[in-house]
């Protein structure tokens, strides 16, 4: 009974594929087939979705499935969850993220499915209704086998009252889908043949993520020789059309390309001379892993979480969060060798070293072999 295959649903979001998306598809690809069989589910609360995540992982050859259940929580998305648990004995739900986790602990109840959550983040500055969610979240943890947060940071807020359900991975990013990309995107290319300096962010467009410290640094940014500057966004959020005000008031909106979202995305982070991650909260940032992995500079605010990866001068360069004169002075930095040369090389090495997905698909094939065997 103990090497039997381990059957394992991910359930993730149907809204987007960003950071946790990401990392679900990642997880799943280096996962051992001969010793895990991964589905991919989502629970869908607007029909009119088409889940990017479950698109992906349909191309990527898994099984998937869709529960649909329109609200922030339906009792139906219980029900319907409960019963495919069971009738395709499933032995493990890893949720991500307080609608799937609540969700899951109501329906994993007395199946023998055993539960494994991993926190990605909690929200800044949200709404009275998603703090509550989260709050309740939290408490809903106490249900869960293993609670496997990816950074030290959200592993210590939860230090304490989880006991030894409580385990720690580091996030992980796919190498080998970073290494794969070789070309870069129409726009990419003209940019390099503009001889254009690129400042670029991938990610969502909410307000966490301080984006508008980004325009206001890039607009202020000057480079010796007068080499021209490009602002590259990519990804969709509310906060896009503040975002183009901003740019327009700013008075550099010819300066700024909003692309949207993009499955082309690493295709034009090739295209980038620095990244910049500007967040208030962040876990362990899979979009600061992958353009460390694809060799390009990157530059955050100093917030736990960036600080995992970035080693201030070595592998990266961090700036005090909020601060636009700082970010400005580091995109400057980033723009000269040979320090640039070397926060590439040595970000591609850390990443490398410490943020594999393979070694992060070991770590959890243990934890699930060990519910599995303990149930034996």
């Amino acid at each position: 009974m103990h090497n039997k295959k381990i059957r394992v649903l991910q359930l993730g979001s149907p809204t987007g594929l960003y950071g946790a998306e990401r990392w679900i598809l990642a997880l799943i690809r280096h996962l051992d087939k001969s010793q895990v069989d991964s589905i991919v589910g989502v629970v869908l609360d607007d029909p009119e979705l088409n889940p990017p995540l479950i698109r992906h992982a349909r191309e990527l050859g898994f099984d998937t499935h869709m529960i649909e259940a329109t609200g922030r929580f339906n009792w139906k998305a219980v029900t319907e969850l409960r019963k495919y648990l069971v009738d395709r004995r499933v032995d493990v739900l890893h949720t991500h993220f307080y609608k799937t986790d609540l969700i899951g602990v109501f329906a994993a109840r007395g199946t023998g499915c055993h539960l494994v959550t991993t926190p990605h983040g909690w929200s800044v500055d949200a709404g009275l209704a998603l703090k509550a969610y989260e709050v309740i979240d939290r408490v809903a943890l106490r249900w869960f086998d293993a609670v496997v947060p990816l950074s030290e940071d959200l592993y210590a807020g939860l230090r304490g009252t989880m006991g030894s359900r409580l385990k720690m991975i580091p996030n992980g990013v796919d190498i080998d889908e970073i290494d794969s990309v070789t070309g870069l995107a129409p726009e990419a290319q003209a940019w390099r043949e503009r001889g254009e300096f690129v400042v670029g962010y991938i990610g969502q467009l909410i307000a966490r993520k301080s984006l508008e410290v980004l325009l206001r640094a890039f607009a202020a940014l000057r480079l010796q020789g007068e080499r021209p500057t490009r602002l590259v966004i990519v990804g969709d959020g509310d906060q896009r059309a503040i975002l183009e005000a901003l740019s327009h008031s700013l008075g550099i909106v010819e300066r700024v390309s909003f692309l949207g979202y993009r499955t082309d995305r690493l295709e034009i982070l090739r295209g980038f001379d620095v990244f910049v991650l500007p967040s208030r909260l962040e876990g362990v940032p899979r979009c600061l892993m992958e353009a460390m992995a694809a060799r390009i500079p990157v530059v955050a605010s100093d917030i736990p979480g960036s600080r995992d990866l970035i080693t201030p001068g070595k592998t990266g360069l961090l700036f005090s969060l909020g601060n636009v004169a700082a970010l400005t002075t580091m995109l400057g930095e980033a723009a000269k060798e040979p320090l640039r040369s070397r926060l590439a090389t040595a970000g591609r090495e850390h990443v490398l070293l410490n943020y594999s997905a393979a070694a992060m698909a070991r770590r959890y094939t243990e934890i699930y072999r060990a519910l599995v065997s303990r149930a034996d």
